[in-house]
């Protein structure tokens, strides 16, 4: 599974993110916080739910609204 981290401008392309090096980065702090871009669909995001939850995380995502547009938008997601 690959995810595309938040962009940091809005004309830039989000870079990708695979499921491995998101586990690194939880099993190395044991926990972290993501960013991910409003291109990820959010049956994908889902899914990252119910993979870390299964194994005994807890996930916790939220939209984070940054401007006026509709499309101004991230997911901010915890896991600890």
């Amino acid at each position: 599974m690959e995810l595309k981290i938040a962009r940091n401008e809005q004309d830039q392309k989000p870079k990708k993110v695979d499921l491995k090096k998101i586990e690194d980065t939880v099993a190395k702090g044991g926990s972290a916080i993501f960013y991910f871009d409003r291109e990820n669909s959010h049956k994908d995001l889902l899914a990252l739910q119910d993979h870390f939850e299964g194994e005994g995380k807890s996930f916790y995502m939220r939209e984070v609204r940054y401007g006026l547009a509709d499309n101004e938008y991230m997911y901010e997601v915890h896991i600890l």
